[in-house]
C-alpha cells in the first residue's frame, strides 16, 4: 500500500479547471461496448504499484464541493495523492448548491472534463449519457486496472448489482459508509429535533411529549425572554425547508404521515413516498398532510417558526449561523446532529426531543450507497490512468482518509488502525470534515469499521439514538434506490421535475400564507393532470420488481 509514500506532501495543485479548455462533446454516438473502454497499452503507465505513472500526467476534473470546502487543489489529501500517484488533477470546483444546474450546462454545451468527481449523476443521466457515448463503460477498466474495487465487488455482489445499469454495464462508481443496516442504519432517519434545555429549565417547563406541548414550549420561548437580554429576539424554531435533512416534514409524522423531501436530488429519487405492506403512497395527497400543513401555518402566523427557514435554497451555511449569534437566540431546530448548528460551546444546552407519542417516524428512502460518485467521460485521454487513480481511493485506509481527512490531520495511526484526532478548537466535526476531506469516493465497509477505522463519535451517537428513540416508532418499509428501465426513466423525467416543484412550492406557500383548505381540491386535480397516477404506477412497478427479485 506504500503508506510512507502516501504521507509525503507536495506542492499546491492548480486551483481550478478552465472549462473552456475542456474537450468539447462530439455528435451523439452509440454507447461503446465494455471492451471499448480498455485503452491500448500505455508505456507511461505502471499497471500495478505506485506511482501510477512514470512521468507526471495531468487530468481535468469537475467536482462538486461542500459549502466549507477549499478548492480541492488546496486540500492536503489531494496534495498527497498527487505525490503518491504522480497524477496531477486540474480541478474545477462547483459548490454543491449550484452543482446540478452547472453540471447540466456543461453536458449540454459539450465542455466536458475527463472526470466528474462526486459526480452525483442521476439514473437518467447515466442511461442517456452512456447511450450517446458521453460517459464510458468501466467494466474492462475495473477488471484490468481496479483491483481494489474488483475485490470489493467480489466480496459484495449486491454492491456490483447496485451500480450496474439496465444494459448490464457499469458507468459510475459507488461510494458510501456501511454504518448499520435497515432501520438501525445511520441514514434511516436524518431528522432530529433539538430543543434549548437551558431555556426550558429557566421557564420551569418539561420536555414536550406531544406536538401541542411543543407548541406551548415554543410560545413561551417567544414571549418570555428566556435568553434574558430584554429583547424580543428569540427564534422559537428553525429548519431547512425541503432539504434532505432538517425539514419540517419530519413533524408531519405527528399527524400520521411523515413527509420526506430530498432536495437537492435527482428526478428518480423517491420524494414524498411512503411504503406500507408493499404499497406505495404519495404523502402530499393524504388528508393528514393537509391537516399538518394547516396546523403548522398557524405556528408561522404566531411567530413560532422562523420565516428564514423558507429562504435557504438548499444552502445550509446561513442556517449554520442561526445558532451562533452573539446572544443565544435559537430555541429549537431540526438537523441530523446538533453541533453544526449551535457549535461546540453551546451544544450542552440543547437536548434531543424523542418522537412524540403515536408519531410515525419516516424510514428514509434510498440506500446506504451512492451509485454515481465518479464517471469518466469520452474526453479522457488516458482512462486507464484515471481508473488506477480512482481505484487507489478504494484501498480501505485510503478510503477512510478520503472520507474524513488524512493521517496527521484527521487521524493518527495506532496499531494498524486509524484513530480520530481531537477536533480543532471551536470547530464541529461536520465543519472540520468539509475542510479536510472530499467524502466522495470509495466505500467504507462494515468490516472496515471493525478493522480499519472506528465510526466518528457523532456517527456512533447517531446510530445509538436511532436505535433507542426512533426505531420503535419507525415505518417498517422504505422505498429502495431502484434502477428503473430506460422507458420508466424517460417518463419520470417528463413528469417528476414539474410535479415535484409544484408540490414543494405549494407546501411552502401554504405554510407561509395559508390557504391549503381552500386550494386542496384544485391542487389534487392539478396533480392528476400532471401525471401523478402514472408516476405512482412506475414507482409501484419498480418496487414490485425489486421485491420479487429480492425473494429469489
Amino acid at each position: 500500500m506504500k503508506r510512507n509514500l502516501f504521507m509525503i506532501t507536495t506542492s499546491v495543485l492548480s486551483l481550478s479547471l478552465v472549462l473552456g479548455g475542456c474537450t468539447a462533446k462530439n455528435e451523439a454516438s452509440p454507447s461503446p461496448s465494455a471492451g471499448a473502454s480498455s485503452a491500448p497499452a500505455n508505456s507511461n503507465l505502471n499497471e500495478s504499484g505506485l506511482p501510477i505513472v512514470k512521468d507526471k500526467v495531468t487530468i481535468k476534473a469537475v467536482a462538486q464541493s461542500a459549502e466549507l470546502a477549499p478548492a480541492y487543489g488546496e486540500m492536503e489529501i489531494f496534495k498527497r495523492l498527487e505525490q503518491t500517484t504522480n497524477v496531477k488533477v486540474e480541478w474545477s470546483n462547483i459548490p454543491k448548491a449550484d452543482y446540478q444546474q452547472k453540471k447540466n450546462l456543461l453536458m449540454s454545451t459539450g465542455n466536458l472534463p475527463e472526470l466528474f468527481y462526486g459526480a452525483d449523476f442521476t439514473d437518467t443521466d447515466i442511461v442517456n449519457y452512456s447511450k450517446d457515448g458521453t460517459i464510458i463503460p468501466l467494466d474492462d477498466l475495473i477488471n484490468k486496472y481496479m483491483p481494489n474495487l474488483k475485490k470489493l465487488f467480489e466480496k459484495n455482489p449486491a454492491l456490483k448489482a447496485f451500480v450496474t445499469s439496465p444494459d448490464g454495464h457499469i458507468y459510475a462508481l459507488p461510494s458510501g459508509e456501511e454504518l448499520g443496516f435497515g432501520q438501525e442504519g445511520i441514514g434511516s432517519n436524518p431528522d432530529f429535533m433539538f430543543l434549548n434545555k437551558a431555556w426550558l429549565d429557566k421557564l420551569n417547563m418539561q420536555i414536550p411529549t406531544t406536538i401541542d406541548e411543543l407548541h406551548d414550549v415554543l410560545a413561551a420561548f417567544k414571549t418570555k425572554d428566556p435568553n434574558g437580554n430584554g429583547k424580543a429576539d428569540e427564534v422559537p424554531m428553525s429548519f431547512m425547508n425541503t432539504f434532505w435533512t432538517g425539514d419540517i416534514g419530519y413533524l408531519f409524522g405527528a399527524f400520521g404521515v411523515p413527509d420526506k423531501t430530498y432536495q437537492p436530488a435527482d428526478n428518480t429519487y423517491a420524494e414524498h413516498l411512503n411504503v406500507k405492506n408493499g404499497k406505495v403512497s404519495f404523502s402530499a395527497v393524504d388528508p393528514k398532510y393537509k391537516e399538518a400543513v394547516a396546523y403548522f401555518h398557524k405556528w408561522v402566523e404566531e411567530g413560532l417558526i422562523d420565516k428564514e427557514s423558507f429562504t435557504y435554497n438548499n444552502n445550509p451555511t446561513p442556517y449554520f449561523a442561526k445558532g451562533k449569534t452573539k446572544d443565544v437566540t435559537l430555541g429549537s431546530y431540526l438537523w441530523w446532529e446538533e453541533t453544526e448548528i449551535v457549535g461546540k460551546d453551546r451544544v450542552k444546552d440543547y437536548v434531543l426531543i424523542p418522537p412524540f407519542k403515536n408519531m410515525v417516524v419516516k424510514y428514509n428512502n434510498g440506500s446506504q450507497w451512492a451509485r454515481a460518485s465518479e464517471v469518466i467521460t469520452k474526453a479522457a485521454k488516458n482512462p486507464e490512468i484515471i481508473a488506477r487513480w480512482l481505484d487507489y481511493q478504494f484501498e480501505p485506509k485510503i478510503t477512510a482518509q478520503m472520507h474524513w481527512g488524512p493521517i496527521g490531520v484527521a487521524f493518527e495511526e495506532k496499531d494498524g488502525k486509524l484513530v480520530q484526532k481531537e477536533l480543532p478548537q471551536g470547530e464541529s466535526a461536520g465543519e472540520f470534515r468539509q475542510k479536510v476531506a472530499p467524502n466522495q469516493s470509495g466505500v467504507v465497509t462494515a468490516e472496515d469499521f471493525k478493522t480499519i477505522v472506528a465510526p466518528e463519535p457523532r456517527a456512533q451517537e447517531r446510530m445509538d439514538r436511532i436505535k433507542k428513540f426512533f426505531v420503535p416508532q419507525m415505518e417498517k418499509e422504505n422505498y429502495p434506490l431502484i434502477f428503473f428501465t430506460p422507458e420508466e426513466l424517460d417518463k419520470i423525467a417528463k413528469i417528476k421535475p414539474d410535479l415535484q416543484k409544484f408540490v414543494d412550492q405549494k407546501r411552502t406557500k401554504w405554510l407561509m400564507d395559508g390557504g391549503v383548505e381552500k386550494d386542496w381540491d384544485a391542487y389534487l386535480s392539478t396533480l392528476k393532470k400532471m401525471g401523478l397516477d402514472d408516476l405512482m404506477k412506475i414507482y409501484q412497478d419498480g418496487l414490485d420488481r425489486y421485491n420479487k427479485a429480492a425473494k429469489k
